[in-house]
């Protein structure tokens, strides 16, 4: 994939998401990286939605890849916390 379509479907992607939840904006959007438990964190802070219920929409959103993708960068970051506090004691 070159990076142009790369772009535009990013682009798709972020018009997707805004019209799911509007209050979402670009710029906020642009700072996840595409990073789905970033949005997922955005989109908890705007509308208080449970972590379980935004996983499930974007999984419906998005495909099965989506919660693979969100598990496995929760998986990753619980570890590199688990570690942190490992290196504190």
């Amino acid at each position: 994939m070159n990076i142009d379509t790369a772009k535009g479907k990013w682009t798709e992607i972020k018009g997707e998401l805004q019209n799911s939840w509007g209050k979402l904006t670009h710029d906020e959007l642009d700072r996840t990286k595409g990073n789905l438990t970033a949005i997922a964190g955005l989109i908890r802070q705007h509308y208080g939605e449970l972590k379980d219920d935004v996983t499930e929409k974007l999984q419906a959103m998005f495909g099965e890849g989506a919660k693979d993708v969100a598990d496995k960068t929760e998986v990753a970051k619980n570890d590199v916390r688990d570690r942190l506090e490992d290196k504190k004691h």
